[in-house]
């Protein structure tokens, strides 16, 4: 009678995979491979790793997915200039991230918010200053009396302060954020009103105080603007956080 035997379980690849994609990000370094340049085929890696091509192929695919190789016809595969603001782009999603992960980017906006007072000044032009001003007069005209943050506002008015700011990846950043920072604050304070918040200096500081601000103040008096401008949210996170 023959022996009934058990299959054999397969072997766990995926640590092995891990090893190899860390192996081949200390070899660009190593070399100081930089974008453009062409990287060893599958094989070369696996008999210098000694691993098969299958692992090296999967090792290759993340970082093709994370946008740090890519295939070029005629020269196989180079380092490319990865696109960090795509990665986040693909998982940007409010409803699908865990709530201390909502929290810590709804903190990083206001981080981003307070930061960027000197660029503001330093690359503000006539041009980009009347800019604001018809994104703020569009604004007033549909003004109901009531201290409401909504994305349409929020987009307008400091979407063209982080273009002012020339700094295109926080630009790209700000498109990410917002969703998060509405969908944060509604979420967790919807029953609020804030009409009826206390604000430290009495009133609430408006996009057209800080067009003001902007156009007459320093980098100190606009961040001390903002922060007031702000200020709901700030007591929000350091006090309920």
């Amino acid at each position: 009678m023959t022996k009934q035997l058990k299959n054999i379980k397969p072997v766990d690849t995926g640590s092995l995979v891990d090893k190899v994609e860390v192996r081949l990000l200390a070899f660009f370094k190593e070399n100081n491979l930089k974008p453009g340049d062409a990287i060893p085929k599958e094989l070369d890696f696996a008999e210098s790793l000694g691993v098969s091509r299958t692992v090296v192929r999967e090792a290759l695919l993340r970082l093709r997915t994370l946008g740090l190789v890519e295939s070029k016809k005629h020269r196989g595969m180079i380092l490319k200039q990865p696109d960090i603001i795509n990665n986040f782009e693909r998982i940007m999603d409010p409803t699908l991230l865990g709530e201390d992960t909502l929290k810590q980017l709804f903190e990083f906006r206001l981080i981003l918010e307070m930061g960027m007072a000197d660029f503001l000044f330093e690359n503000r032009t006539q041009k980009n200053m009347e800019e604001l001003e018809e994104i703020v007069v569009t604004e007033e005209a549909t003004d109901t009396g009531k201290i409401r943050f909504t994305l349409d506002r929020e987009v307008a008015f400091h979407g063209k302060l982080y273009q002012i700011s020339k700094n295109e990846t926080l630009q790209r950043f700000q498109g990410l954020l917002l969703p998060v920072f509405e969908y944060v604050y509604l979420k967790e304070t919807k029953n609020t009103n804030l009409d009826e918040y206390h604000y430290t200096k009495g009133t609430f500081v408006t996009h057209r105080m800080l067009l003001d601000n902007l156009k007459v103040g320093t980098p100190e008096t606009f961040r001390n603007a903002m922060r007031r401008h702000l200020e709901p949210h700030f007591d929000h996170i350091l006090k309920k956080g």
